[in-house]
């Protein structure tokens, strides 16, 4: 029985609270402000109640008496689990509106509640029951319990196959609901995802988040705030997660990720470039919006390793020095400059031309001059170097030679240095050789720089194709996930998207010898990340692909929590004659499944109003009175006869075996 159901009838047998099978609110209110003895009596005695609105400090039992008029006070008595704030929005503190208290925090609708968040269609639309955390335990507890897993499929370059255990090893897809996904994952990887990337929906009204209502922010900042909370007890200690956005709602997911991982934890705040103004015509006033930006944050700062990143540059115009034998012994080295043998190539004497490096650019063109002399510099990058000033924190080695190579100028001193590389100094000065800027980017040798907060190197144009699957919207590069895979983890590292839409993290992860798990609830059909993950393993050749020279192979576990309600809400949504729905409302008129809130007696004295209902209206309905808690069937009930997880009982008997495996 419910909660709600068992506190009203325990409330019932009092004949001041009921009569006639109606409860009277206002004396149980004000009975529990006066804490009145036999009210407290009597919810003492009672187990279920004790529990909720007892706690015991010190070896006293205390009665928690602002908690137990919430609950009773809440709109019809607990119809929907609705919070107690669905009703009003503004400034509280501690639980009461700015006119019951003097401290102030600004607080929303839903903060203490659970979306569940059951939308599978980009363009569906859905009212949601918002259980709330204080008022409604049970529900919670039974939506959060793990579910079983069914229709399992394993996937290599042979093509599928039964599956007969996931190993600890095993990639993983999971199609279905992912707040209760990374729920049912809690045992099994608590404390072992390396890296978390998402790109969820960023509510800007045109985009896939579909539980737009009258407290539309609240709704998404809920949505967000249970799925970041499930996914924190999944990472590592060292572990960090990358959270996309656009300028939409970049500040609110700010706030959410400092409460749940902390302010201290907050690791940088990258800034993308995903396209470019021209072609694009503006509509609103303000400047063109060209930016992403990724929240990165650590599970623990302290413990967080980070790879060192590099971007590639172009030529910088300081490295001008340049040793013609550098292989001779460092006291016999001749200095000259790089741009001389730019100079000699085409016919300008140095020692004979006023100005001549601005003639050579004037002769060839100042973009020819420094694609040439860039590539001079590439090719003898051991021999180029320039001259930087050397601060006193230098070490007193250095100072010393420093202070003595100004003394015997045009001469090259060499300061030797443990576990680092050795220093040149000439005229006072380091000589900083360009071999150091170089470094091999996507198998090419280039100059480099130390990648910053901003990325402005990454295409977003062209890639429609990548992985052989679209995505209308939020499609990203393979290589920013690259990027963002390799800064944070290493091979064999396990990465989660509970985002996945088409597959760019698993794709990018697989092809980078990472283990991963994705999650996602959408149906893309032939784009969905299977086909991209299957296209991955048959030794796709897009993306990155070239760069690490991909080959394929490779393979991953596909599995589905194993639905109830949703099969229904799903024949609902796939209904296209009213013929299919009246069918479907006969159905539900004797099924367990409805809400709570309706009776069967209730659905057959509607019959003749549904039938006038336009075919829209019929489906909203028809969704609204299923019981929500029992979208998905739980791991601890998959064998109850009623749910028939599978005919054949073989079969059925496996999936029963491999969710035993998997949760214990």
């Amino acid at each position: 029985m419910k909660l709600y159901n068992h506190i009203k009838d325990l409330l019932a047998t009092v004949p001041k609270y009921s009569k006639d099978g109606k409860l009277f609110k206002n004396v149980i209110v004000e009975d529990g402000l006066k804490l009145n003895p036999t009210l407290l009596k009597l919810l003492l005695n009672d187990e279920r109640s004790r529990k909720h609105f007892f706690q015991e400090v010190d070896g006293v039992t205390v009665f928690d008496k602002t908690k137990f008029q919430q609950f009773i006070s809440n709109k019809e008595f607990l119809p929907d689990s609705f919070t107690a704030f669905s009703q009003n929005i503004g400034l509280t503190a501690n639980g009461k509106f700015l006119t019951e208290a003097n401290e102030v925090v600004l607080d929303f609708p839903y903060k203490d509640c659970v979306l569940e968040g059951g939308q599978t269609k980009e363009d569906q639309k859905r009212k949601e029951i918002f259980w709330n955390e204080t008022l409604a335990p049970d529900e919670i507890d039974r939506l959060f319990d793990p579910k079983a897993l069914t229709n399992l499929k394993r996937y290599d370059k042979d093509g599928t196959h039964d599956v007969k255990e996931i190993k600890d090893t095993d990639n993983l897809i999971i199609k279905g609901n992912n707040l209760l996904a990374l729920h049912s994952l809690k045992k099994k990887y608590r404390g072992r995802v390396k890296l978390i990337y998402i790109d969820p929906p960023y509510n800007t009204g045109n985009d896939s988040f579909g539980y737009n209502d009258s407290f539309n922010t609240s709704t998404w900042l809920t949505f967000m705030t249970n799925r970041l909370k499930a996914a924190k007890s999944l990472l590592t200690k060292d572990g960090q997660i990358c959270v996309q956005i656009n300028d939409h709602n970049n500040v609110l997911l700010k706030l959410i990720l400092d409460e749940i991982f902390g302010i201290d934890n907050f690791i940088n705040l990258i800034s993308i470039r995903t396209k470019s103004p021209s072609g694009f015509k503006t509509v609103n006033a303000g400047l063109f919006e060209t930016a992403e930006f990724i929240y990165m944050y650590a599970n623990s700062k302290k413990e967080s390793s980070f790879n060192i990143q590099y971007e590639k540059t172009e030529y910088d115009e300081n490295y001008t020095g340049f040793i013609e034998n550098i292989n001779d012994q460092m006291k016999d080295w001749k200095l000259s400059d790089i741009r001389v043998i730019l100079c000699e190539k085409y016919g300008i004497d140095v020692e004979k031309t006023h100005h001549p490096y601005s003639k050579l650019k004037k002769k060839i063109g100042e973009d020819r001059y420094l694609v040439e002399l860039g590539q001079l510099a590439l090719d003898n990058n051991e021999s180029v170097f320039r001259l930087t000033a050397i601060g006193n924190d230098a070490g007193q080695e250095t100072i010393d030679v420093r202070e003595k190579s100004k003394l015997e100028s045009n001469k090259v001193f060499q300061v030797k240095r443990e576990n680092n590389s050795d220093r040149y100094i000439y005229n006072g000065q380091e000589m900083a050789f360009y071999s150091k800027k170089i470094k091999s980017i996507d198998g090419e040798d280039v100059p480099t720089t130390l990648l910053t907060n901003i990325w402005t190197d990454i295409a977003w144009e062209g890639i429609a194709s990548e992985g052989g699957v679209t995505l209308k919207k939020g499609k990203k590069p393979e290589k920013l996930l690259r990027r963002i895979i390799e800064m944070s983890t290493n091979e064999k590292d396990l990465v989660l998207d509970f985002h996945l839409g088409s597959g760019t993290t698993a794709a990018v992860a697989h092809k980078l010898n990472r283990q991963y798990i994705g999650i996602e609830q959408l149906n893309y059909g032939k784009n969905d990340s299977t086909i991209r993950l299957q296209n991955v393993i048959n030794g796709d050749t897009t993306g990155i692909s070239k760069a690490v020279n991909w080959q394929g192979g490779g393979s991953f576990v596909y599995a589905e929590l194993a639905k109830n309600n949703q099969n229904y809400i799903d024949r609902i949504q796939a209904a296209d004659s009213d013929t299919e729905l009246r069918d479907l409302y006969k159905e539900l008129t004797n099924n367990h499944l409805i809400s709570y809130k309706v009776t069967p007696e209730d659905l057959k004295a509607q019959n003749n109003e549904f039938a006038t209902l336009s075919r829209d209206d019929q489906k909203k309905m028809l969704i609204k009175i299923l019981d929500k808690n029992e979208l998905y069937i739980n791991y601890s009930e998959m064998r109850d006869v009623q749910y028939k997880l599978h005919k054949d009982k073989a079969k059925a008997q496996q999936i029963f075996t491999i969710n035993d495996k998997f949760y214990n």
